[in-house]
């Protein structure tokens, strides 16, 4: 098993530093198709997702590519929501004992959610502009902890889009130079993940063996995926992932 997982591990990493796709929406289906209950794959993943985005945080802070003040309104909104769903979920398996159920099928919403997403950015042309992109960041705060609040609930139940759904909404309603997106996205990805996991983890939903497995693959694979991605091209590799993400959703629900 331990084998197999840390394969497996290599494999979502070589893909996420191959395409940039993000590894929670490959992760956590595979997880499950492995065997393993959803509420573990969710926890397990929140976790890994922790330390994985604490590097790429502390790469993007030395490179001064994080807009602190739109992380902060993000957070505001969205780690009290992740606490609040890991906290309503927990509720709902103590009364009605179908939490793996809800997970599963809230999972498959949401990977058809991100894949759809995933293929507005990758084949969007233009660089989108609007009235409300060009307003300053203290006129969007209270959108923007909205966003936090409801994609933050999303992160909470499924541990799916803590990346690819916030970095959708920083395209289209803020003015991010390419670099700093990115790197706004991965910090605000860390606190939130980080706050989900510890959820999670309080709760007993993460294996921490997994964790341990996942890592070993995962990191030497995210290496030999950066060092080869500028070698094939990257709109087709991430519509194929897209699409292998799309159909994972339609499998969960």
């Amino acid at each position: 098993m331990s084998i197999g997982i840390i394969v497996m591990g290599l494999f979502i990493g070589f893909m996420v530093g191959l395409t940039g796709v993000g590894g929670a929406a490959l992760l956590t289906p595979i997880l499950i198709l492995f065997g393993i209950s959803p509420s573990i794959a969710v926890g397990t993943d929140l976790a890994y997702n922790s330390i994985t985005k604490l590097f790429g945080s502390i790469q993007h802070w030395r490179q001064k590519t994080i807009n602190m003040k739109l992380v902060k309104y993000l957070a505001i909104g969205s780690i009290p929501s992740a606490i609040c769903a890991v906290g309503v979920l927990h509720l709902f398996d103590s009364f009605f004992h179908n939490q793996e159920q809800i997970i599963k099928h809230a999972l498959g919403y949401t990977l058809i959610l991100v894949a759809l997403t995933t293929l507005i950015k990758t084949f969007q042309k233009n660089k989108f502009e609007s009235k409300l992109q060009m307003k300053p960041l203290h006129e969007k705060r209270k959108l923007t902890i909205f966003i936090g609040i409801i994609l933050g609930f999303i992160v909470g139940l499924t541990s799916i889009g803590s990346g690819s759904m916030f970095a959708i909404a920083m395209l289209y309603l803020y003015r991010l130079r390419p670099s700093e997106l990115v790197g706004t996205d991965i910090a605000h990805a860390f606190l939130l993940v980080t706050a989900a996991g510890l959820m999670h983890a309080g709760i007993g939903n993460v294996d921490y063996l997994l964790m341990l497995n996942l890592l070993m693959g995962s990191i030497p694979g995210v290496m030999m995926g950066s060092t080869l991605s500028s070698k094939f091209p990257a709109k087709p590799l991430r519509a194929i992932m897209a699409l292998m993400i799309l159909i994972s959703g339609f499998k969960l629900i």
